[in-house]
């Protein structure tokens, strides 16, 4: 049983790690402060990297010159993990990097390497398996010290600088460690060969051959259940706090109220879901003035977040929200997945079509000050509003001001509205994050104005806080562009704009195709790039040599592409989809137990072959491979990848099995394997007002077994010489027609659109039934 030995090892190891930090009083020691300059990082592009370029610290980047210089000098490694809008990163750098004599401590005993996540999610993987087997958690910065042939022997997150109550600082455990590879190093060796021995084992993830996928309607409903046990029923989100939007769970339910729509737990999962996703746009995890959503909610109502915006996330809720206005048929969803993109589209676009990662969640204090302030930049005083919203409103009851009313529908307090549990720091007090505490309809009736009138003012109100915004110190913004979460980005841009009818959004979502064909492919090697950079002269650079993408900029490329495919019915992004599908197998595929390894098994510096199997803050790579063999089986009549993705899911059993919970996306894969994909053929001619009209309705739709297709003439040949039965499908009279293909059998041809939507609602019925 993997859980049963995973546990059985964390124990182990976690008593290895408390008796570690128990061994040796350390001491003081002493030092001579470092001189302050640039360090070797300087020459890095990555911003993570770049912030630390100045530290007293002889930092090097992960690659060859440390590795070499570990096993000359016959130093242990300290490796340092992190990213650039990391809050508590920012804090281990000023507390302990900043700080000259740990500086000195560091570079005179260690071979320090400083690593941004973001850019090695496969180095990050590895070590992070082995924190939270050691520790029981995790998470970033990471710290942890290896041999010079890069196995970990010991490690943690965040250190302070010094002792604090029973916590060890820094300084101490460098002491200890130094004394401990001076005077015990067999034994520190020794631990490190058996932990990475285990873990080894205890990640291994494979299917034994012929072995078939678990029996999906048994496995979506466990999932199912696990999240209602874990549903928060007055917010919404499954724990009390903090909370993190979850969008793989939110897409779930989603999916599982499609195929159990008549049933009480369909229902329920509709429920959970929509609620969840009103409760968040309508807290303060979603930004009312410059639009976009925080990380995470450090409370249990989403009122007070963690205020950095990941560009990942700002995808996947897009897509859940514009999903949430199919499947309910509310515009307030799709404002909200507009609402999405507006703020990425102004913020985190470059010229060049791609996205920027992140924008950081501290920035200078605009009132004045030289350190800063976990949201500053959002935050807002009662008198800031007070000034800036002055005037009476006519006919109001007791002559209430625009601010009287902001404040209000706004929930912000002349004592700030932050209590003191969300605010250990002090940073928020006197402070108000803005969350809608009231209904547009009672905001209305409690100042006896129209709707009408409190939805203008308020709305004027916002734009004016945005313009107060702009003078303000902005956070700072990760510029770095990374393949995977560009290609996650793409999805939302196509799936929303299909959604909408919206082509601008199509325009920008084929822009950043065009930006990913052209900065993070190349076709000599064939082979996807992780990152680009923003340069000084704000053009687009590649480090040297550029770091080859993994499996996830591969995966969630691909879903991309597809979706773009789908929206906008251009066959060249279904061929590079099917390119990218070929590299991907060749690449990661294990041809013993299936599935996809993370990384190039090849890399010698990486000593797990690790298969992600959590769908977490992003959806596991393998989940979305699963998915994306489908579909692309469904387009190109290639019957390995069908088989591809059924050994994929036969490797995961025993997770989905017993914690489905853990993987959701994936379950959603299972019940599209379970049921299979239908193809959805329009004829017609493609941009006539008949053939867009059928189109739109299937986009109103949330479907999410189908694939979509178009048969427009001599364009879609290579379509058809794949699917020869595509050549028998006609238009009717001249007309656009569409058809619903289901196991190699049509629908009678279908012309209006009404009559076209209960079509595709009958089929998922019956495929419940099914």
């Amino acid at each position: 049983n993997k859980d049963l030995f995973l546990k059985h090892i964390t124990v182990r190891l976690f008593r290895f790690s408390s008796l570690f930090m128990s061994m040796a009083s350390g001491g003081e020691g002493s030092s001579t402060p470092t001189h302050r300059g640039t360090n070797r990082l300087a020459k890095e592009r990555s911003p993570y990297l770049l912030q630390h370029a100045h530290n007293p610290v002889d930092w090097y980047p992960w690659g060859q010159e440390a590795f070499d210089k570990a096993r000359n000098e016959d130093k242990p490694i300290f490796l340092s993990v992190g990213y650039s809008t990391c809050h508590w990163c920012h804090v281990m750098e000023r507390e302990s990097f900043e700080d000259e004599e740990i500086g000195k401590i560091l570079s005179d005993n260690f071979v320090c390497i400083k690593l941004d996540r973001e850019e090695r999610p496969d180095v990050d993987k590895v070590y992070m398996t082995f924190i939270q087997a050691t520790s029981g958690s995790g998470g970033w910065p990471m710290s942890v010290w290896l041999t010079p042939d890069l196995r970990p022997f010991i490690g943690g997150t965040y250190f302070p600088p010094r002792d604090h109550g029973r916590r060890p600082g820094l300084k101490t455990v460098l002491m200890r460690i130094i004394d401990q590879w001076t005077n015990n190093r067999s034994a520190l060796e020794s631990n490190g060969n058996k932990i990475l021995e285990a873990l080894k084992k205890g990640t291994a993830i494979a299917a034994d051959a012929g072995t078939s996928p678990p029996f999906a309607p048994d496995v979506t409903k466990r999932c199912f259940q696990q999240l209602a046990n874990s549903y928060e029923e007055e917010y919404g989100g499954f724990r009390d706090s903090p909370k993190f939007p979850s969008p793989v769970n939110l897409m779930f339910l989603m999916s599982y109220w499609c195929m159990n729509r008549s049933t009480s737990e369909g229902v329920e999962a509709l429920q959970m879901a929509l609620h969840t996703l009103r409760m968040m746009a309508l807290g303060g995890i979603h930004d009312h003035v410059s639009q976009g959503f925080h990380r995470y909610s450090t409370d249990s109502s989403w009122h007070v977040p963690h205020f950095e915006k990941m560009l990942y996330d700002q995808a996947q809720l897009a897509v859940a929200y514009i999903t949430a206005s199919q499947v309910s048929g509310e515009q307030f969803y799709a404002d909200v997945a507009k609402d999405i993109l507006c703020y990425v589209s102004r913020d985190l676009s470059d010229k060049s079509g791609g996205f920027y990662s992140a924008e950081d969640a501290d920035s200078l204090p605009h009132c004045g000050g030289t350190e800063k302030r976990e949201g500053a930049f959002c935050i807002w005083t009662a008198s800031e509003v007070r000034e800036l919203l002055p005037d009476v409103v006519e006919g109001t009851a007791g002559s209430a001001t625009q601010a009287d009313i902001f404040m209000h529908h706004y929930g912000v307090k002349e004592q700030g509205n932050v209590s003191p549990e969300q605010d250990p720091h002090g940073e928020l007090q006197g402070q108000n994050v803005l969350i809608v505490r009231y209904s547009l309809e009672l905001t209305a009736a409690n100042f006896g104005v129209s709707i009408e009138e409190v939805t203008n003012l308020l709305a004027s109100a916002r734009a004016k806080m945005a313009e107060i915004r702009k003078s303000r110190p902005r956070p700072h913004l990760d510029t770095k562009m990374l393949a995977s979460w560009n290609g996650l980005m793409l999805s939302a841009y196509a799936r929303v704009g299909a959604v909408l009818g919206d082509k601008a959004l199509l325009e920008r979502a084929v822009q950043a195709a065009n930006f990913l064909q052209e900065h993070m492919w190349d076709p000599e090697q064939q082979t996807l790039l992780r990152s680009c950079y923003l340069g000084d002269d704000m053009e687009l650079q590649q480090i040297s040599p550029p770091i080859s993408g993994f499996l996830d900029d591969y995966a969630f490329i691909i879903c991309g592409l597809l979706d773009l495919h789908e929206a906008t019915l251009q066959t060249e992004w279904l061929r590079w989809a099917e390119e990218l599908q070929l590299r991907q197998d060749k690449l990661f595929w294990d041809d013993e137990g299936g599935g996809y390894f993370c990384s190039d098994p090849s890399d010698f510096t990486v000593l797990l072959r690790l298969k992600e199997d959590q769908d977490g803050a992003e959806p596991s790579a393998n989940s979305v491979s699963a998915f994306n063999l489908l579909r692309l089986s469904e387009y190109t009549g290639k019957q390995e990848w069908l088989q591809k993705s059924e050994r994929l899911l036969a490797a995961f059993t025993d997770r989905l099995t017993k914690v489905p919970i853990a993987l959701p996306e994936m379950v959603r894969a299972l019940m599209a394997q379970h049921y299979t994909l239908k193809k959805i053929v329009i004829c017609g001619k493609r941009d006539s007002p008949d053939t867009v009209t059928l189109l739109a309705t299937v986009n109103s739709l949330f479907l999410p077994h189908k694939v979509l297709m178009l048969i427009d003439g001599d364009e879609d040949s290579s379509l058809q010489q794949r699917h020869p039965a595509l050549y028998s499908i006609t238009q009717q009279d001249g007309v656009a027609t569409a058809y619903i293909c289901h196991n190699f059998t049509c629908s009678l041809p279908v012309t209006d659109p009404q009559e076209l939507r209960r079509l595709l609602l009958d089929e998922t019925s019956k495929r419940q039934a099914e």
